[in-house]
């Protein structure tokens, strides 16, 4: 059975990208091997991706899941009706309006593997419907001081079971199970 999961980096204060959107951030820092295997590890795993539809519904270089790294259906909510796109081996379903059924999609498809869930809004509304399995959360040493949060305006208090706690040169990596 599919597990699903909120698998992101973020920022000590919060925050997956700054305010534009920008993930520059996310680069450039000193990095260990253990850093890459615990990514490594969750990523190995995942068989579907659950995230947002930009304003065109077009796929862009930018907003390719995991730059493309993984070969899993993703499936995209939106507002209106449209066709799926076939990109470089990657078929992205929209999903109008209904995250439980884009959410029961990805578990289909990924079967015994995980689904990530990408986005603070996407997030968000997973964990308030009960969607949510565990969180992986990669943390930088950073601090931003405003842009895009992960958890911010969540709106009810979810209890966590901790998993799993590294840390190494570049992140503090951080598992946990969602309690129901």
């Amino acid at each position: 059975m599919a597990r699903t999961i909120i698998h992101a980096t973020m920022t000590l204060d919060g925050y997956i990208a700054e305010s534009d959107g920008g993930v520059d951030w996310m680069f450039g820092r000193p990095s260990a091997p253990e850093d890459d295997a615990v990514v490594q590890k969750v990523i190995a795993r995942i068989g579907a991706v659950v995230g947002g539809a930009n304003a065109t519904q077009t796929i862009e270089d930018g907003e390719i899941p995991y730059g493309g790294m993984l070969k899993v259906p993703v499936f995209l909510m939106t507002r209106t009706e449209h066709a799926p796109i076939e990109r470089d081996g990657i078929t992205y379903t929209f999903v109008v309006d209904d995250i439980a059924q884009a959410v029961a999609a990805a578990e289909r498809a990924a079967g015994e593997g995980w689904v990530s869930l990408l986005g603070g809004s996407i997030a968000r509304q997973c964990l308030r419907l009960g969607l949510v399995d565990e969180l992986h959360l990669d943390v930088a040493p950073v601090l931003l001081g405003e842009g895009i949060p992960l958890f911010a305006g969540l709106g009810r208090r979810i209890e966590l079971e901790r998993l799993e706690t590294s840390a190494y040169a570049s992140e503090t990596h951080l598992r946990y199970r969602v309690l129901r």
